[in-house]
């Protein structure tokens, strides 16, 4: 059984038993991310929040789950070749000379959010590797994903994400594993 997970407006959840890759009325539609999953035969669940959190960290406080177990997609680009895909957890920033250096090149650069939805189709806050499979992007995962079982992933459209195991995720997407953040500052 799969579970379908919605946070209400005051953050409460409210968990519905669903059919194994069948989501009912809280999800609405399926995505491609889950098309692609349940072809697969991929195990996922389902989280839906409200469409106007746009941040992995806002989508985090909302269905209740630590920040590092959240992954926000962002696209980088490099001078010349492929898009790249970059997945790293809420509450890490991306060091752009980290992933040059891991993918062979002298200088990257976050794409600015019209770029992104251009090159992607997708709206910032709904972008995921998942829904782009097909499509010509270097997917590349943070190592601190690794050490996890799970995470929460983007289902490609803003309000809904998926929890399904990190192994299972790299190997759909066809993610490299690097070092892509420095570990988050410490709190006093």
């Amino acid at each position: 059984m799969q579970i379908c997970i919605r946070a209400t407006a005051n953050f409460r959840l409210q968990a519905a038993r669903v059919g194994l890759y069948h989501v009912k009325k809280m999800a609405q539609e399926k995505t491609n991310s889950m098309r692609a999953l349940e072809a697969r035969k991929v195990p996922y669940q389902v989280f839906t929040f409200s469409p106007d959190i746009h941040s992995a960290t806002g989508v985090a406080d909302a269905v209740g789950l630590p920040y590092e177990q959240v992954y926000k997609t962002l696209v980088a680009l490099r001078p010349t070749g492929k898009p790249m895909l970059i997945l790293i957890a809420g509450d890490r920033e991306l060091d752009l000379k980290r992933v040059a250096k891991a993918v062979g090149e002298k200088k990257v650069r976050m794409a600015s959010h019209k770029e992104a939805e251009d090159l992607t189709g997708l709206q910032v806050g709904g972008i995921s590797a998942l829904a782009l499979l097909n499509r010509p992007f270097d997917v590349f995962i943070d190592r601190p994903a690794a050490e996890l079982s799970h995470i929460l992933v983007s289902a490609g459209k803003r309000g809904i994400n998926l929890r399904l195991p990190v192994t299972e995720l790299i190997q759909v997407t066809r993610a490299r594993v690097i070092e892509a953040t420095q570990p988050p500052a410490a709190g006093f």
